[in-house]
């Protein structure tokens, strides 16, 4: 499917831009963020698919950006940090942080790549491939800090998940959820929790969001809210209802429709999700999709503690 979408990058603050991304999939758009900040140090949060990877580079140089102190990597799934190879190579002196689990799969790609083809199937191939990183780019979050950016070890939406802190902003890929904006001061928000998806460590992770007492919480999809701490709240509040309800419910149904009745529970019982059918009709298919994924990931927590 050819969808070509150019985004227009978002002046959110002085030192800060979101350039959204959209990967040529029906329903992506306004989905993917990529984030330039632009305070006592010029980074690069996440990069987007390679197939963002010319929107990505256009939208830097629209932006005037000659030099980047780090690129900083909140995951490696490739809707994040598919780009990389891409933007190392526009930006080659620029040290690339990210989990030291993830350091391998950057050199050697392969695996991730038949991985994430093996999970997604079409939508990875309009993802596009990863290119490999030289190791000597790579360094590992655990041990990078400065004064004015702190990682924070996030495990949840993957084992590899990494969150950022400025002073003014926390930069929380997936471990906030997944928000979008709706007019009237409303919005829509549900977890991100695929596979191999553990809920103690989830609720963790939040939590030490919540003890660095952010300001602004910068989404990986989509946008920003200016109460970090009280978003990151009512996520956690809304990652133990879903454990709640979906222990409830999850044996009502036959196997072959326990995530599809799990799904249509959730819509109707999630107050954070009360909005979803102010969607469009394309990013209603989107979310469905994701949504299920993230029911098959909870079902799968839920079914190994017996």
């Amino acid at each position: 499917m050819d969808i070509k979408v150019k985004a227009k990058i978002e002046h959110i603050a002085d030192d800060l831009f979101l350039i959204p991304l959209t990967p040529p999939i029906k329903g992506f758009k306004d989905f993917i963020s990529a984030w330039l900040y632009r305070g006592s140090a010029t980074c690069l949060i996440d990069v987007g698919p390679a197939a963002c990877a010319p929107d990505l580079l256009r939208a830097l140089r629209e932006l005037k950006v000659r030099q980047l102190d780090a690129i900083l990597l909140t995951h490696i799934h490739l809707d994040h940090a598919g780009a990389i190879g891409e933007i190392a190579e526009a930006f080659p002196r620029t040290p690339i942080i990210c989990h030291q689990a993830a350091i391998s799969h950057l050199v050697e790609p392969s695996r991730l790549w038949e991985g994430t083809k093996k999970v997604l199937g079409s939508m990875a191939l309009s993802y596009g491939p990863i290119k490999p990183v030289s190791k000597n780019r790579l360094q590992a979050a655990d041990r990078f800090q400065t004064e004015s950016i702190m990682p924070i070890i996030t495990p949840g939406h993957a084992a590899h998940h990494v969150s950022y802190q400025t002073e003014k902003y926390l930069f929380a890929g997936e471990t906030g959820g997944i928000f979008i904006s709706l007019p009237k001061d409303q919005f829509y928000l549900r977890p991100a929790t695929p596979p191999k998806f553990f809920l103690g460590k989830a609720l963790k992770s939040v939590d030490a969001l919540i003890a660095c007492r952010p300001q602004t919480i910068c989404y990986g999809h989509f946008g920003v809210h200016p109460d970090a701490i009280e978003m990151l709240h009512i996520h956690r509040r809304q990652l133990q209802f879903w454990e709640q309800l979906l222990r409830e419910i999850a044996n009502r149904f036959a196997q072959a429709d326990r995530v599809s009745g799990c799904l249509e529970q959730l819509l109707q019982e999630d107050k954070l999700m009360a909005t979803f059918d102010q969607l469009p009709p394309d990013i209603q298919a989107r979310e469905k999709y994701f949504l299920q994924n993230s029911i098959t990931g909870y079902l799968g927590f839920i079914d190994s503690e017996g």
